[in-house]
């Protein structure tokens, strides 16, 4: 699979509504079910237990979108499959009080990987640059002072977010971004679906459908937020997400392509160590 035309390049002119929401890259729903997706979820797998065993690098997985876009099945389908002690994943709410009277980075610290770690982000620190704008939610947060317009702090957001997780990178943290690219209509469906059966009716809140009076302004946000934070350290990729399989098979292919890249490898024990390891495997197999 190329990758590279799901990545967002780096200051590049981004027009979202020329990104597909539909597209199968020519592979059949059942061979991703039954062939592809299984066998790559299994190699993503052995890199992620490298990953943890080695414990030298780590990685940010951030997942942004409308509601019902796929995000959480993403999570369940992908990454619930991976070592559990070697992820973390984390949703981030509206911001508590707490968490209000810190900057607005700070409440996403406790949910940063470790070393050997995943971590997930449903949902990010991309909300206070883009449901705080969308909804004009400022008047509740302390503006820097040498801004002479609130409107002149999404430029500084963008710059900071891109220092911040350049600042990871630098220190051994990859980032990843997936931005799940849904249809109107498709979402509509989905919603729906939530709503009529009563075994998916846990997954609907009636604020899903209160965002969508707001479709075309988070459209253009979306496409601001992306073309201005989307690095060569830091990329984002568009995923066609009314085919929730195909882009669950393009996210677990970049995430294989980012581990090969890091290349962790299972540790090797000392000479001293691999003694006593054999003076044990005797003692054992001779009780």
């Amino acid at each position: 699979m190329d990758t590279g035309k799901y990545l967002v390049k780096a200051d590049q002119e981004l027009d979202l509504r020329h990104y597909a929401t539909s597209e199968k890259g020519g592979i059949e729903e059942r061979e991703l079910l039954d062939n592809e997706i299984p066998e790559r979820v299994s190699r993503l797998k052995e890199l992620h237990w490298k990953l943890y065993a080695e414990e030298k690098k780590g990685i940010l997985v951030v997942l942004q979108a409308m509601d019902a876009a796929g995000k959480d099945e993403a999570i369940s389908y992908i990454f619930s499959n991976l070592n559990a002690q070697g992820l973390k994943t984390t949703t981030l709410g509206k911001p508590s009080a707490a968490e209000m009277s810190h900057d607005y980075l700070w409440r996403i610290h406790e949910a940063l990987p470790a070393r050997g770690q995943i971590g997930i982000l449903n949902r990010s620190h991309y909300e206070e640059v883009i449901a705080t704008r969308v909804h004009d939610l400022l008047g509740e947060e302390t503006i820097p002072d040498h801004l002479e317009k609130e409107e002149d702090i999404w430029p500084v957001r963008f710059r900071q977010i891109n220092d911040f997780e350049r600042y990871m990178v630098e220190n051994g943290f990859y980032v990843v971004k997936f931005f799940f690219h849904v249809s109107k209509e498709e979402q509509r469906k989905r919603l729906l679906e939530r709503m009529k059966d009563p075994k998916k009716n846990w997954e609907f809140s009636f604020n899903d459908v209160r965002e969508r009076e707001h479709w075309d302004n988070y459209q253009e946000i979306f496409t601001d937020m992306l073309r201005h934070t989307s690095t060569e350290h830091a990329p984002w990729y568009v995923l066609p997400a009314d085919d929730e399989w195909y882009s669950r098979y393009i996210i677990t292919e970049v995430m294989i392509e980012l581990l090969e890249k890091i290349d962790p490898q299972f540790p090797v024990i000392s000479d001293e160590d691999r003694q006593k390891l054999d003076e044990y495997i005797e003692k054992l197999e001779n009780e």
